[in-house]
This record gives structure tokens, sequence and C-alpha cells, in this order.
């Protein structure tokens, strides 16, 4: 069974990933605006994976006899700068939630919480990836600098990226059926 203290502090994070999907699909909506669909795509992409966090984490509380309480989301910002500007914000919003994580993790230690523990290792190697992920594509705009031919090879490569549920998620992270 899962402690009260843990499971807010989960149920806190599920907040915080649903928003992260709301400001990628906020952030492809405004690259579509623009007319850089690979942009839009892995934003697209990002916010299915940011989708799958959610469920993750909520699925997590559940099995562990917990009550997974969905908090109010706040809206994202709705336009940026430019295509740099946006993926910085990302990089920003990535570093963020690597905060959230640790933070999490402090947590399930302090409660010895060995479970959510062994699960929150997965984030961790999770959030290295994401955020270099956004800081690979920052290298690659500021080597691109105004240079539209770049910019359309950019947009290009991005736009090939697919969503790959994680392991993590495909192993079934799902809450017992009732009466089970």
């Amino acid at each position: 069974m899962i402690g009260t203290k843990v499971e807010k502090a989960l149920n806190d994070q599920i907040r915080e990933e649903l928003y992260s999907a709301y400001l990628y699909l906020q952030m492809s909506a405004w690259f579509t605006t623009i007319d850089l669909h690979g942009f839009a795509n892995w934003m697209r992409v990002q916010c299915q994976e940011e989708m799958v966090h959610a469920s993750i984490f909520f699925d997590h509380v559940l099995t562990r006899n917990g009550s997974a309480v969905l908090q109010a989301i706040s809206a994202p910002p709705a336009k940026w700068d430019s295509p740099l500007a946006a993926i910085e914000a990302a990089l920003k919003h990535e570093q963020h939630i690597t905060a959230c994580i640790y933070k999490l993790v402090d947590v399930a230690n302090a409660n010895r919480d060995y479970a959510a523990t062994a699960m929150l290792q997965w984030f961790i190697t999770e959030q290295v990836e994401e955020e270099a992920n956004a800081d690979g594509i920052i290298r690659k705009l500021k080597l691109i600098g105004s240079d539209k031919g770049g910019m359309y090879l950019l947009d290009r490569e991005l736009g090939t990226r697919v969503f790959t549920p994680p392991a993590v998620a495909a192993a079934g992270a799902a809450p017992p059926a009732p009466g089970a």
C-alpha cells in the first residue's frame, strides 16, 4: 500500500506530466501555424510520450491501492518568438520536470517507499534523454542560424520521428482487475 505523502507527490507529478503533454500539443499547434510541420510532428510525439508518463504514474498509484486524483492543468503559452525560443522553452520545461522527479525520489526515499524508488529510476534515465534531445535540437538551430535550407532539412528530419511506447509502459503497469 502506498503512503499518503508519496501518493500526494505522485498525484502532483501526474499533473506535471499532463501539463507537459498540454504544452507540447500547444507547441505542435504553433509550429503548424508557422508551416514547420516536422517540428509540429516532433512535438506531437513528445505530447504522446508525456501522456504515457502520466499514465505510468497514474497506474502506479492505483496498483498500490492509492487514489489517483487528477488536478487542474494551467494553460500553456500559445506563441513563441522563434523556433529556437520554443525549443529552449521545451528544454527549460524538461529541466523543471527533472527537478520534480528528483524531489519525488527524495519523498520516496524519506518514506522508505522502495517500489516508488524503483519505478522512478526509469524516469531519471528518461529525463537525461529528454534534456539531451531538446539540447540537440537547440544546437542544430543555432548552427543553422537564419539559413532557410538548413531549417528545411531540420524540419524534414524532425518530421520522421514516430511514437514508440516505452518498454516500461508496454510491460503493463496497469492496476489489478476489480475483484482480483
